[in-house]
This record gives C-alpha cells, sequence and structure tokens, in this order.
C-alpha cells in the first residue's frame, strides 16, 4: 500500500486525501471486529449442529431451514469481521470514503475502495437475506391458513428470486462504478439508497404478516384449548427488534443519502463530503445495530433450536388437531 499511499499523498487533485485514522477509529473497528467474529464463530458451532440433525431421518425441512438460517449469519458476521480486523490501510489511504473514479492510474486507490465496498455490499446481502428467508416462510405459512386452496410456489424459489433480484441491483451498483459513472462515494451512495428502501419495505411486510401470525396461532389455540403465549411472544419479539433494526437503519440511511446529495449539491463534488465525527457516528450506528441484530437472531434461533428437536419426537402425538405454528415453523412446508 505504499504506493498508494505515495500516489494520494503526492497528488494535487482536492478530493482525495490521505488523513489517517484516529485512535477511537481504530479502537471502533477492533470491537466490531471482534464482536462480529464471535458471532461467526457462535453461528458456525450451531449450524455444524444444526447440519448433523437435519440429516437425521426424523428432521424435517424446517431443520433444513434453521441451518440455513445459521449459514446466512456465518457469511454476514464472517463478511463484517474480514472488514474490520483487516486494516483500514490496506483497503484505502484514508480511513473516511474518497471520492475516485475506476481504473484512474494516478490514485491506484480506487482498487482497494472498490474492493472495500465489494465486501460490505455482500454482507449486506447476506444480512437482509435473513430477513427475506424469514418473511418468505412466514407468507407461505399465511397462505396456507388463508387460502387453503390454492396452489403455492415453494419458498426456496421465492426466496433465491427475491435474493437474486436485490444481488443484480448491487452488481448493477459496482459495474455502474467499473464503467466510470461515478466515483466511489457514487457507489456508496446508490448502496444507501437501495438498503433504506428494502429497509422500508421489510417493516411494512414484518408489521403485516406478524399481525395475521398472531390471529392464526391464536384461532389453533382455541381450536386445540392450549395456551399459544409463548409462540406470540416469540413473535412479538421477531417483529418488534426486526422493525427496530430496519426503521433504524432507513434512517440513517436517508440521512446518509441526503447528507451526500446535499454536499453535491452546495460544493458540486461529494469528496471530502463527511469529516471523521460524522463518518465514525454512521460507522458505530450501522454497524453496533448489525451485530445487536445478529446477536439476537442467535439468541432466537436457538431457543427455536430446541423447539424444533422437541417437536420431532413428539410429532406423532398431536391427534387430529392441528399443531400450532412456531415463528418460522416450516415442519410441514414444502422446500
Amino acid at each position: 500500500m505504499g504506493a498508494v499511499d505515495d500516489a494520494v499523498k503526492g497528488s494535487s487533485l482536492p478530493y482525495v486525501d490521505s488523513d489517517g485514522i484516529t485512535t477511537f477509529e481504530k479502537g471502533m473497528d477492533i470491537v466490531l471486529g471482534v464482536c462480529f467474529f464471535a458471532t461467526a464463530l457462535v453461528s458456525y458451532i450451531r449450524r455444524k449442529a444444526s447440519y448433523q440433525q437435519s440429516n437425521s431421518p426424523s428432521a424435517g425441512a424446517e431443520t433444513m431451514v434453521i441451518t440455513a438460517f445459521y449459514s446466512l449469519i456465518f457469511l454476514a458476521s464472517s463478511l463484517r469481521a474480514i472488514w474490520f480486523l483487516v486494516p483500514e490501510s490496506v483497503w484505502q489511504p484514508s480511513y473516511t470514503p474518497s471520492a475516485v473514479y475506476a481504473w484512474d492510474n494516478d490514485h491506484p486507490s480506487w482498487l482497494g475502495s472498490a474492493l472495500s465496498e465489494i465486501i460490505i455490499t455482500a454482507g449486506s446481502l447476506a444480512l437482509f437475506s435473513i430477513f427475506i428467508l424469514i418473511l418468505v416462510y412466514w407468507a407461505d405459512i399465511l397462505k396456507k391458513y388463508f387460502q387453503p386452496g390454492s396452489q403455492r410456489t415453494s419458498p426456496k424459489t421465492i426466496f433465491v428470486s427475491l435474493v437474486t433480484t436485490l444481488a443484480a441491483f448491487m452488481i448493477l451498483n459496482v459495474l455502474a462504478f467499473l464503467a466510470k459513472f461515478y466515483t466511489t462515494e457514487g457507489m456508496i451512495l446508490f448502496h444507501a439508497v437501495l438498503l433504506a428502501v428494502v429497509s422500508l419495505v421489510c417493516v411494512c411486510e414484518i408489521t403485516i404478516f406478524s399481525q395475521k401470525f398472531q390471529t392464526v396461532i391464536k384461532t389453533l389455540g382455541s381450536i386445540n384449548q392450549v395456551s399459544t403465549d409463548v409462540q406470540v411472544r416469540r413473535i412479538l419479539w421477531i417483529t418488534i427488534t426486526g422493525n427496530l433494526f430496519f426503521i433504524t437503519r432507513a434512517l440513517l440511511e436517508i440521512v446518509f443519502a441526503a447528507n451526500l446529495l446535499l454536499f453535491w449539491k452546495e460544493n458540486g463534488t461529494v469528496g471530502k463530503a463527511f469529516s471523521h465525527e460524522w463518518w465514525d457516528i454512521y460507522t458505530a450506528l450501522k454497524y453496533s445495530s448489525e451485530v445487536t441484530i445478529l446477536a439476537l437472531m442467535l439468541y432466537i434461533l436457538q431457543s427455536r433450536f430446541h423447539a424444533a428437536a422437541s417437536a420431532v419426537s413428539n410429532a406423532t402425538k398431536g391427534g387430529a388437531y392441528e399443531r400450532v405454528p412456531e415463528a418460522g415453523d416450516t415442519t410441514r412446508l414444502e422446500v
């Protein structure tokens, strides 16, 4: 990275600057990196155990879905850990974003900046895929109970289609950068706007599905004459934590994008749009909320994993009654 640093430091262009990294930023990167690494480690261990259970003859589709959840958590956490634990100087000379174009021989730092953003983008895709998977299976279960005679598309097919669509937008962003339509900060802006829109959609969908799911569970509870308090609380827990995360993320990305656009309008460039203070606040809020929601998902899945194991052994004890579904319950779904 010495050549990159020399090129940037010796540049006369105003939008590239090597402004170092503060002690706070070093500490923040280490703390968040270690937290994401711990999350990745826990999810890997649980994924291994879940995968072994999924190979059991008595295991259903539900266990496979739980394994998929752990796999996505592991992928998202690993990519975030890599981004934080690899020294910033490996990615780019400055800690705050620098507006550089692709293929700029005078500023080879564009390559590291692009790789940094690609790592972030891939991590975001894995993170949002977790909630897309939840919403897809919730929608399938609700369709089963509200439209029992209708034909249902496989949840796996819908999930792959939605994730592929989101990935296509992210790939388009990278291609636009490589085609020199905009700088690295333009790529960051596109990413922020895209995730803000997806976050708002997730808030609406989670809220709607949660209300319907609670109605189904309470109805089945009345039919079976059993308490459904545990299932309802679990759904509320997922709904509240999920909505808090997505509302926070949407507001954060909207403020981020607005600040970038305002700076461009006033200065005609997005270079140096972010001070260390502003970028530190954005980074801390964004990624601390991510590691928190991933840890909460591990907590929720842990209790769900034990419930799944019990459900397998008690699957034949329900008689003629309809079993009360859990949040994320896919034992009877076609995958």
